[in-house]
């Protein structure tokens, strides 16, 4: 008996209306990405699993990555699909080591993770990233902080950017004596996810009461008494947040912050929707992974976030597709001629050819705005009725006037 037709678990359709507001968010991303000169790049889907591995042993492996999908083709080759793009520049740089630097990149396709599916979390989704590789200068982390402001602004998506330091982390820790660092980082960043008894609870796995105590004390600190008292990381922090000043980006210090990825090494930053206080974004400098593979070290900064996520709190206007249907009422040549002058005047248009009142039924149905009706008598005068379907007001015009009027 055949199964039931229906999506695998995990992954979904994108139809209109939802798939045109997809596009148009697309479209402002692209547009500022490129306003601040990032290149596009695009890279496969597979790639070899021992690519996609980290050096990691896997017990301790990154959660993305553990959760990769994991494939044979006929050779018996192990491979797997991209999970996410940063390992994939390692690639690149190892087979094109002379690119010139600083390479800016962004970069929008799908990623895939084998992991839990929850209302908002599936397999497969789409992923923006911005990249600057080759400058150590924490103008860099300025500017990938700057271009997502300007994305989110035009989306009007009311946001804040909470900004540390993994030095500066690194270093509080380490403070008081606890040797455990990486494994108090990760429950560190359940902050605000979960409650601080349960941090507390999950912290006696690798410290003691006083030690879990004073930790969280030095945590409530703010940036002045880390700068007083010396710490690592700091003065990174510091210059963060004098740069994103010339950008007009403010920043909140969340000492809590570590970014579930091992692979940060300096400033680090993740940008939370004020109205749901979730996650829209997230990023940081990582400077001691993309040379991997070559004789020198490429610092590096970048920004991840999903398409889905931001189309989500996305407000902007969305244009119709098409924006007019043509109506033939016996007038099938002369319809195509002015639906082919509306294209090259980049008007979108769609024609149907059968009767006016099952073309208006269908016009309602698909939201289109407008609508020309091209009868005998529209041929004759050489103007045609054009009637807005929201307010239901006709106006005969010109072919000139409709044109310049749709435009």
């Amino acid at each position: 008996m055949m199964k039931e037709i229906e999506t695998v678990k995990g992954f979904q359709d994108f139809l209109p209306p939802e798939s045109l507001k997809r596009d148009a968010v697309k479209k402002v991303i692209e547009k500022w990405f490129e306003l601040y000169g990032f290149l596009p790049v695009e890279t496969p889907l597979i790639e070899f699993d021992e690519v996609m591995r980290s050096d990691t042993l896997p017990s301790e492996e990154d959660e993305a990555v553990s959760a990769r999908f994991k494939l044979q083709d006929r050779g018996g080759r192990n491979l797997g699909l991209r999970y996410e793009f940063t390992f994939q520049l390692v690639r690149i740089f190892k087979q094109n080591p002379n690119i010139k630097l600083p390479f800016k990149r962004y970069q929008i396709g799908e990623v895939f993770r084998d992991e839990p599916t929850t209302a908002k979390r599936f397999r497969q989704f789409t992923q923006c990233d911005i990249d600057i590789i080759g400058d150590p200068n924490i103008k860099s982390d300025a500017e990938c902080l700057s271009v997502f402001s300007e994305i989110l602004k035009e989306l009007k998506i009311d946001f804040e950017i909470q900004v540390n330091n993994r030095k500066l982390l690194h270093s509080i820790i380490e403070s008081v004596q606890i040797e455990q660092v990486k494994k108090v980082m990760k429950e560190l960043d359940k902050f605000n996810k979960i409650s601080i008894d349960e941090i507390k609870i999950n912290l006696k796995k690798y410290a003691s009461i006083n030690q879990i105590l004073t930790l969280l004390k030095l945590l409530e600190k703010d940036i002045s008494f880390f700068e007083k008292n010396v710490f690592s990381g700091i003065e990174e922090l510091k210059e963060l947040i004098e740069k994103c000043e010339h950008y007009n980006v403010k920043l909140k210090f969340n000492p809590y912050l570590a970014r579930g990825l091992g692979y940060y090494t300096g400033n680090i930053f993740e940008i939370v929707s004020k109205e749901s206080k979730s996650s829209i974004a997230g990023g940081g400098r990582y400077d001691k992974t993309v040379g991997k593979y070559l004789t020198n070290n490429l610092p590096a900064v970048g920004i991840s976030f999903g398409l889905e996520r931001v189309t989500e709190l996305a407000s902007i206007n969305v244009e119709s597709i098409p924006n007019v249907l043509l109506i033939s009422i016996s007038q099938d040549t002369p319809t195509i001629k002015l639906a082919q002058k509306l294209r090259k005047s980049n008007i979108s248009c769609s024609i149907e050819f059968g009767k006016p009142s099952k073309a208006l039924e269908y016009a309602n149905s698909l939201k289109i705005p407008n609508v020309i009706f091209i009868g005998e008598e529209e041929i004759g005068k050489k103007k045609f009725k054009l009637k807005n379907m929201s307010s239901g007001k006709e106006i005969l015009m010109s072919e000139k006037q409709l044109i310049n009027k749709l435009k």
